[in-house]
């Protein structure tokens, strides 16, 4: 006479026939043993009696194969183009080049939806980390980053309440910090130029109204904005529109160095002295900033380092060794230069 826990073909029992014992599918089985939330306590006890019944022991080897991550780092920004986030890729790839593992790139393209499908299929591949850019995922996006079961870090960004790690900075606080000198420097209607207002960007229009309502300042006329693409050519048309509308302007904070160049170009075209008769302020300070005419004050953002910081993090947390400082501040720096001498 057979034993309960016998078996037609001998051998040890398998997943599979704990699975035709419960009556549920292998995966069922397997997801309900490893994540026992998962599943409705009344299948949990469907399948725990067949374990019991078979007396099956999950394989120790195929648990560990099961558990292995690919040695990828993945990687979502929402443009490969913009050199605001090739720096940032440009740290990841310099940390990780003498290390085993490669890199995953996404790009979002700025959109909440397309980063959601791309966490999609970067998520079943089980990646080392996952380093995305910004605080402001979808509920979606949230779900699978908290569930990814790796360490993610995002980036470029700061905030209280990051999925798990946070290097950046504080576009409030840049934003505000730029305006503040404008007023400083004795401009009194400083316009607000802006393009592709995305979530980075409203930012650091919050922070430019904050510092001119506590000047008594603040005008929404003054505020000229668009969802079109960055570009020069977009500032000298927007700087028009802004005229337009407050011709007294006196100063301009632009949400990025793109469209403060198109200002001080629009300036130069119309015979506008900077900073005589305007100053000029824009933000991240990329290198053409110094060497434009007259030079351009700008918000310096340490994009290089972010990526850099953000591997050191995923790293260290990879290693059994998560930072206790989870979230990381490495502020800006205002560079100030002939556009805003007045």
């Amino acid at each position: 006479m057979t034993g309960p826990r016998s078996r037609r073909g001998g051998g040890r029992p398998t997943i599979a026939d704990v699975a035709r014992k419960a009556g549920v599918g292998a995966i069922t089985v397997s997801r309900a043993l490893r994540e026992p939330g998962r599943v409705s306590q009344d299948l949990r006890r469907q399948i725990q009696d067949a374990v019991d019944e078979l007396g099956y022991v999950p394989d120790p080897n195929a648990r560990a194969l099961a558990s292995a991550r690919a040695e990828v780092f993945g990687v979502l920004v929402p443009s490969l183009t913009n050199s605001v986030f090739a720096e940032v890729v440009r740290g990841i790839y310099d940390s990780l080049s003498d290390s085993p593992f490669r890199i995953q790139l996404g790009n979002t393209h700025y959109s909440g939806l397309e980063e959601e499908r791309l966490l999609q299929v970067f998520a079943p591949q089980r990646p080392a980390a996952l380093i995305v850019a910004g605080i402001d995922q979808t509920p979606l996006s949230r779900k699978l980053l908290e569930t990814a079961g790796c360490p993610v870090v995002q980036v470029m960004e700061t905030g209280p309440d990051p999925v798990d790690m946070l290097v950046g900075f504080s576009h409030f606080d840049g934003g505000r910090t730029a305006t503040e000198h404008l007023i400083e420097v004795g401009c009194r209607r400083i316009g607000f130029i802006g393009a592709r207002m995305d979530p980075r960007s409203q930012r650091r229009l919050a922070g430019y109204r904050a510092a001119m309502e506590a000047a008594g300042l603040f005008d929404p006329r003054l505020v000229t904005t668009t969802p079109l693409l960055s570009s020069v050519t977009l500032g000298r048309e927007l700087f028009r529109d802004a005229l337009a509308k407050m011709p007294s302007l006196d100063g301009v904070f632009c949400n990025n160095d793109d469209i403060a160049l198109g200002v001080l170009f629009e300036c130069h075209r119309a015979a506008i002295a900077v900073p005589k008769t305007i100053g000029i302020a824009g933000f991240n300070d990329l290198d053409m900033m110094q060497t434009a005419f007259p030079s351009v004050t700008s918000v310096r953002t340490h994009r290089y380092e972010i990526g850099r910081r953000a591997v050191a993090m995923a790293l260290a947390a990879i290693a059994g060794n998560r930072p206790e400082q989870r979230i990381v501040d490495l502020g800006f720096e205002l560079m100030r230069r002939e556009s805003t001498a007045r």
